[in-house]
């Protein structure tokens, strides 16, 4: 064999493996390597500010025992409120144990609201219906087409759950008008923008308040979502590679966004349940929104 060749095979072998490391590193850390993400919400009312820790997505994983790392590093960032933004667990989890215990643990550092994911509704179904009662019992506030009026950081706000889609149409059909969301999703979001209070959605699709004139109709000031991974495959210089029902390359995905007239903020979240591609360079995150009222 030539010394071209050689060294042509060798070059190979180095290029083979580093994008072996790459991968290997990437998938490891997009399981492993919890990071906190700072984000900056201006709602342009009182000039008052509020921090609050959104986590979603987390399908049953762990970090540390019993989620002592995630629980360790939430409590350093002192919250004023911790939002548990759906798919905690798995549709087919054998108990809801690991986000019971994730509660049990943070109750104490901060208020905790919960809503409920495609997952958690898949639990409920399967004839777990004494979750949401789990998940009270254990210290958490769920909010499913329902609201609170509290008080946090000295900031007035109204906060609801919302896992229906806004206007309970299909979003690829192109066709949602407000006259055709069922009539309890169109009375409950009636209700709730109805206050001067600062208005909080907990909406784990982000879906919900992206398709027809949703982000137009209703009032809303910030919309809290998870749900879709952030892309789960984040391709470099391209972004999240799928979106739910917004299909390949989304344009939400993660991160903050105006919508005409709402803002969202869509979390990449904290773990994946089983899909047929793996979470890639993609860290799980603990998100925390530092609002500006």
């Amino acid at each position: 064999m030539s010394r071209k060749k050689k060294r042509i095979l060798i070059l190979l072998f180095v290029l083979a493996a580093a994008l072996v490391i790459y991968v290997g590193a990437s998938l490891w850390i997009s399981y492993n390597l919890l990071t906190v993400e700072d984000y900056t919400v201006t709602l342009g009312r009182e000039g008052k500010d509020l921090k609050v820790v959104v986590i979603g997505d987390l399908h049953d994983h762990e970090f540390g025992e019993e989620n002592q790392e995630l629980a360790e590093k939430i409590s350093e960032i002192e919250p004023d409120l911790i939002l548990m933004d759906g798919d905690m667990l798995n549709g087919d989890s054998e108990s809801a144990r690991i986000p019971v215990t994730l509660i049990q643990k943070l109750k104490d550092v901060a208020p905790i609201y919960y809503a409920l994911g495609n997952h958690e509704e898949d639990y409920i179904a399967r004839g777990n219906e004494g979750l949401i009662q789990e998940l009270t019992d254990a210290g958490a506030v769920v909010l499913d087409q329902e609201y609170a009026d509290l008080e946090a950081g000295g900031v007035e706000i109204r906060l609801g759950g919302l896992y229906a889609y806004a206007f309970g149409t299909d979003p690829k059909s192109g066709y949602n008008e407000a006259d055709d969301a069922p009539a309890d999703v169109r009375e409950f979001l009636e209700e709730f923008q109805d206050t001067d209070r600062v208005k909080i959605m907990m909406s784990h699709r982000p879906d919900s308040f992206i398709f027809g004139d949703t982000s137009q109709v209703w009032d809303v000031d910030l919309v809290v979502s998870a749900h879709d991974h952030g892309g789960q495959v984040v391709v470099p210089f391209l972004g999240g590679l799928y979106g739910g029902d917004q299909g390949w390359f989304p344009d939400y995905v993660h991160g903050l966004y105006q919508k005409d007239k709402i803002q969202l903020f869509i979390t990449s979240g904290l773990g994946t349940n089983k899909k047929v591609l793996p979470r890639f360079n993609n860290p799980p995150e603990i998100a925390v929104l530092h609002i500006t009222v």
